[in-house]
């Protein structure tokens, strides 16, 4: 109860400024430590948020543990088999995938006129108008890898239109634009595909880093796709999703080492698959991002200790300046317990101050670092903030060593004897 009267007391705050106001020079350059280490902390961590992020933001509509698998050209001789034999995968790969490799949550194999065919794409024509787009066969379980936002009227391709061979397609947005009037409404619609008729089911919002596909492209069953170009039971890739805690490079590679069991491909032949894990690079990039939160937070700290032992350092010289005055506070009737809270208490106030004031530095530098990246689309990088847990957490453990380093010069001051202080001239 004493100790809060002190605290909420005009005289001790008077004090308090009055002994800053005497070292003034000493007092910024020893804050400016503890505000330099704390604007360290939130620059950095905030920065490697703001990676963290917009990696998130670029690829938030496909699987964190997902991966594209394809087939390329053999490099080694195998079986009686030459060099440059060119595997090709089947519909039949994703059951024996599935049933052999657990860690497989999802397996979507997928169709494609225009992206390894070099063709340019299908001949699609409505009235009038006409453009040439990439066209893809699909299962429904795609979605589930990379998420399709379809308008609302709409809907993707379903197991049904498999089953059947439906003609149905789901379009983009840039195919509504050049097919169809802009008051008109697309489903149910037909449109000439490679001159077959096909009834528009859906129309997909454009969204980066949602399949690597664009604004253009056109879905169809798998089934009907395999039917119209005459593909047979061969694939032109899989999507593979993995569950959540499976190591994605251990489950690429089982994958890779079971296609080359089944197509008879040396198990040393590295070029036979190729493939592009997009869980390894979310796993390199947030280990990137904790790497440099863990860093800001071992510089911040480290600095803030240091910045914090600088007020220390003031506080000792200015109670040895103060020898007189405290010996005459404690002639006047002044506790030992008074006078260590003032100590304290100046230290406290010092460290939180600069504590502020870092933040508001380190604040205002993430917001303008944001401003000059919110129109990069192409850099994976957004919203660069500190969560105010960690905000508050570090300012909790300044003021924690705010404290206990006031402890040192609050002890010098009360060890003073009244009779030995009012001698010192």
């Amino acid at each position: 109860m004493n100790s809060l009267k002190i605290i909420f007391d005009r005289d001790t705050w008077q004090e308090i400024f009055g002994s800053i106001q005497k070292n003034k020079v000493r007092t910024i350059i020893t804050v400016v430590g503890v505000l330099w280490g704390i604007f360290i902390y939130i620059a950095l961590s905030g920065a490697a948020k703001g990676l963290d992020n917009g990696f998130e933001r670029q690829f938030e509509n496909v699987a964190m543990n997902s991966m594209f698998i394809w087939a390329q050209s053999t490099s080694i001789p195998y079986e009686g088999f030459k060099t440059g034999r060119n595997p090709q995968l089947k519909i039949q790969d994703a059951r024996t995938l599935r049933n052999n490799i657990p860690e497989i949550q999802f397996i979507a194999p997928r169709n494609a006129k225009g992206v390894f065919d070099g063709g340019g794409g299908s001949q699609m024509v409505r009235g009038s108008k006409s453009g040439t787009f990439t066209i893809y066969g699909d299962f429904p379980e795609y979605t589930k890898i990379a998420t399709k936002k379809i308008y609302d009227g709409g809907r993707f391709v379903n197991q049904a239109d498999i089953n059947e061979e439906r003609k149905v397609c789901v379009i983009g947005e840039r195919t509504q634009k050049e097919l169809f009037d802009e008051d008109e409404q697309p489903v149910g619609e037909y449109i000439r595909v490679d001159d077959i008729y096909f009834q528009v089911i859906g129309v997909h919002k454009y969204i980066q880093g949602g399949g690597f596909e664009t604004d253009g492209d056109v879905f169809i069953p798998f089934s009907t796709f395999k039917k119209l170009y005459n593909t047979g039971d061969n694939v032109d890739w899989f999507t593979i999703a993995a569950y959540d805690d499976a190591d994605v490079i251990a489950v690429e590679e089982q994958v890779k080492q079971t296609l080359k069991r089944i197509h008879r491909v040396s198990p040393k032949d590295e070029r036979a698959f190729g493939s592009f894990n997009l869980g390894e690079i979310f796993g390199k990039v947030m280990g990137f991002a904790k790497g440099m939160t863990f860093l800001s937070l071992i510089v911040g700290i480290t600095t803030i200790i240091a910045g914090v032992i600088g007020i220390g350092n003031i506080l000792l010289i200015s109670v040895k300046e103060r020898t007189k005055e405290l010996g005459i506070r404690r002639a006047l009737g002044a506790t030992p317990s008074e006078v260590k809270v003032q100590i304290i208490l100046e230290s406290v106030f010092l460290t939180f101050v600069a504590g502020v004031f870092g933040i508001v530095l380190g604040a205002f530098v993430l917001s303008g670092i944001d401003m000059a990246t919110a129109n990069l689309d192409d850099f994976p990088y957004t919203n660069p903030t500190v969560p105010i847990s960690f905000v508050l957490g570090a300012l909790i453990i300044m003021i924690t060593l705010g404290t206990l380093i006031g402890l040192i010069p609050a002890q010098r001051a009360v060890s003073i004897k009244p009779i030995e202080a009012l001698r010192e001239e």
